[in-house]
């Protein structure tokens, strides 16, 4: 299958191509020419991510370099724990745990995957750089995938006070070939710097340039399998609703996308916390990008999303809010009532984006929905104790992993938000 850039102005790519160059020329990002449809009744349920992972997304890397290798690279990469919990009580609704990785986050899963498949592209060439730009939990994940991988290393740009200092700690924990900056700015400035460095070609070339931010298309591909995964799984009677926390909109595209491949997914709901460019935009708004607002759910400090400009290219013959996509805000007293609230309720411990889902949930029940929804839990919540703990009034074991990163030294260098300093800094990585 060959890709295209979401702004036209780029020659196709296979996917081995798109994944090395991160962004398209042309500043937009690699999208599939198609999507392939699926016959959910095909699978068994008991059928592993690995192997379900390896059916769907094989139409996407026929004809690659890749294409005899995408089996081994699932089989390595999605291999991870993924529970499946019901959560209803009236009405039917389950949690799926995707924070059980080496991280403690769900972009464990996309990130191994990239790794992998990068690195199986790389015999004989040059050192490449992974530049990433981080809300919190991307960094971590990015760094453990690419973690002492020859050929490799990998620049982390987060914004300096904005991560939990757990998730801090992680980001600057790695060593080796990871370098961690703090950037004195918001994600946002992280995801400029990101996308400008990789944007100019002198910069891009010098270095070995690619992305694993959300917007390479292999961070979006591997996300499509677990929704796929728990609707073959549940068998529901209906098709589910699925409930995202969403900052940069790429791990809800993933579930769009699932959906539109044929899986038995209905309504899509989007949990954002204060950043309200997506509600704006679903409740009929125009799309305006603005800076990101500091809150409890830091990881989806996201005013302008990048996988907008994705999700407009899917639907550019139709209307984004018309394909049964909805979003809402969750303010900061709304997810700690919410954390509060499950606490006390079920006794179940919650990240602070994965109660943006919850409470999301809790209103769509108040107001008489009624279906099967899966809510995706997208992080440990051992990752933010100085906002948990005080409200549930106890300590959060460490998961053995992030115990284990905790309890190594961490450095992070500080970094103007300017692409001249970005270059510096780059140069002086490579030394």
């Amino acid at each position: 299958m060959k890709f295209r850039s979401t702004r036209g102005g780029a020659a196709e790519a296979d996917i081995g191509q798109a994944l090395e160059a991160g962004l398209a020329p042309d500043g937009g990002l690699y999208v599939p020419a198609g999507l392939p449809r699926f016959e959910p009744a095909a699978f068994r349920p008991e059928i592993s991510l690995p192997e379900l992972a390896t059916s769907i997304l094989a139409p996407f890397f026929e004809d690659s370099a890749l294409a005899e290798r995408l089996d081994a690279i699932c089989r390595d990469a999605l291999d991870l724990p993924l529970p499946l919990e019901a959560i209803g009580d009236d009405a039917p609704a389950w949690m799926l745990e995707l924070f059980h990785g080496p991280t403690a986050a769900f972009k464990d899963f996309a990130a191994r995957f990239l790794a992998r498949c990068l690195g199986s592209l790389r015999s004989g060439m040059a050192e490449r750089t992974v530049l990433v730009a981080t809300s919190g939990d991307t960094g971590a994940a990015v760094a453990a995938a690419f973690h002492r991988q020859p050929g490799f290393r990998v620049v982390i740009l987060y914004p300096e006070g904005r991560v939990s200092g757990r998730q801090a700690h992680q980001l600057g924990a790695f060593g080796d070939n990871v370098r961690a900056f703090r950037v004195q700015g918001s994600f946002d400035d992280c995801q400029r710097l990101a996308k400008q460095a990789l944007g100019d070609p002198q910069i891009a070339k010098r270095h070995g340039l690619t992305s694993a931010n959300s917007i390479s298309i292999g961070r979006l591909l591997p996300q499509i399998s677990y929704y796929a995964l728990a609707s073959v799984r549940l068998r529901a009677d209906a098709p589910l609703d699925v409930v995202v926390p969403t900052g940069n909109l790429g791990n809800a595209l993933g579930c769009i996308l699932a959906r539109d491949m044929g899986f038995p997914i209905r309504r899509v709901f989007l949990a954002t916390n204060a950043n309200r460019t997506l509600p704006e935009y679903f409740a009929g708004a125009d799309y305006q990008g603005r800076a990101g607002l500091r809150t409890l759910a830091n990881a989806m400090d996201v005013g302008d999303p990048s996988n907008f400009e994705r999700l407009a290219w899917f639907y550019r013959e139709t209307d984004p809010r018309a394909a049964g996509i909805h979003a809402e805000s969750i303010d900061d007293d709304a997810i700690r009532a919410c954390i509060r609230r499950e606490y006390e309720q079920s006794g179940r411990i919650v990240c602070p984006h994965t109660a943006c889902a919850l409470e999301l949930l809790s209103r769509l029940r108040a107001n008489g929905h009624d279906r099967p929804t899966l809510v995706a839990a997208t992080a440990h919540p051992a990752k933010f104790e100085t906002v948990i703990e005080p409200i549930i009034g106890r300590s959060i074991p460490l998961p053995p992993a992030l115990e284990t990163l905790l309890q190594r030294p961490s450095h992070a260098a500080p970094l103007a938000p300017d692409l001249d300093a970005l270059a510096q800094a780059l140069a002086a990585t490579g030394r």
